[in-house]
């Protein structure tokens, strides 16, 4: 082992202590097929036994790669997306086990998403990109396609021009279970919260449950169903309270991400308002904070590490393989029971 502050052994001294040129170590070290697999793994060896750490700059003008993955982290107001979080550390962990690393580009609310991709093409940042929290007619993806620029995207658009690879968590059905739950024991007015912006995955969730309540002869009112500015606290809670307010009281509430569901719970609370016993609340995303909530938040388990380790096997499926080569994922979401939900309330309990 390299005692602290020792020189950090070089390219060229591993080669000279190899007996083989700097180009054989080099291209060995970069797993090229064109080096034998004997000289490989005595080049490993060695490279190892003297903590050699190659020089990316030496890497990049070698193999023309970065080994930087991008990710683009939205940055939206007082509140921190706590499942990209989730997210981007289960990326990060997948991706080292490739020996590569992310690399994140955040975008300032109004700052142009598209200008961001370029910066990072144009510039020979990154090999590839992850792009999340997809939009119904998101423009970074026939962008992409156009370029021919290798990505993964976390979610789906709804009507793609092109196959493209992405990992998705079936929202749409784990709402329409949780309606027929809901019906079952006996809500029958039931309201939602979602996001301002025209998240997909916020489409098809809502899409579920509406499919589920159509089916039971029942309807959510227009006025049961808000949006919220989710980087605004304030905002969301006042639109909580607007859920609170309206005649008859919905018995069941359903936030389309925690955060929201969260703010029905405070907003329940300022009002006096027992949950469950008055009010059923469910979420999504199943973040820490859900397990922490007053009371415990019931909520869905989207398996965002999983999908996260998925991405990344992609991302380099991808770049290995070509990104026809790699197919679509939908993964099932589980729901999480705590202590927010239960029964429909009787009318005079409510």
């Amino acid at each position: 082992m390299r005692a602290p502050g020792e020189k950090q052994t070089r390219l060229k001294e591993l080669a000279q202590e190899l007996g083989l040129s700097i180009t054989t170590v080099s291209r060995a070290l970069a797993g090229y097929p064109d080096v034998s697999g004997k000289t490989r793994e005595r080049v490993m060896q060695a490279a190892q036994a003297a903590q050699y750490v190659p020089s990316r700059a030496g890497r990049m003008l070698v193999s023309g790669r970065s080994d930087f993955v991008g990710m683009m982290l939205p940055i939206r107001g007082d509140i921190v997306d706590a499942f990209l979080g989730v997210f981007m550390t289960g990326l990060a962990d997948g991706l080292a086990g490739h020996r590569r690393d992310l690399i994140l580009a955040t975008v300032s609310p109004g700052q142009d998403q598209l200008a961001v991709l370029r910066h990072l093409i144009d510039g020979q940042r990154v090999d590839a990109l992850v792009i999340n929290r997809l939009t119904r007619d998101d423009a970074r993806i026939p962008f992409l396609l156009k370029r021919g620029f290798p990505f993964v995207a976390h979610g789906r658009v709804l009507t793609p021009t092109a196959p493209y690879p992405w990992v998705d968590t079936d929202g749409e059905k784990a709402l329409f279970n949780l309606g027929n739950m809901l019906m079952d024991l006996g809500h029958q007015h039931i309201a939602v919260i979602g996001p301002t912006e025209p998240y997909t995955y916020a489409y098809f969730r809502k899409r579920g449950l509406m499919t589920a309540v159509e089916g039971r002869g029942l309807t959510i009112r227009p006025e049961a169903l808000l949006e919220a500015q989710q980087g605004d606290k304030a905002a969301t809670l006042q639109t909580a309270e607007r859920l609170l307010d309206l005649v008859p009281r919905p018995t069941a509430i359903i936030g389309l991400t925690d955060i929201l569901a969260c703010a029905v719970l405070e907003a329940a609370r300022r009002r006096g308002i027992s949950v469950p016993d008055q009010l059923s609340v469910v979420g999504f995303d199943d973040v820490p904070i859900a397990a922490y909530a007053d009371p415990p938040l019931s909520t869905f388990n989207q398996r965002g590490g999983e999908a996260a380790h998925i991405v990344a096997d992609m991302i380099v499926a991808c770049l290995e393989q070509g990104m026809e080569a790699v197919s679509p994922r939908l993964i099932e979401a589980e729901f999480v029971s705590r202590r927010s939900h239960g029964p429909a309330p009787s009318p005079r309990a409510r």
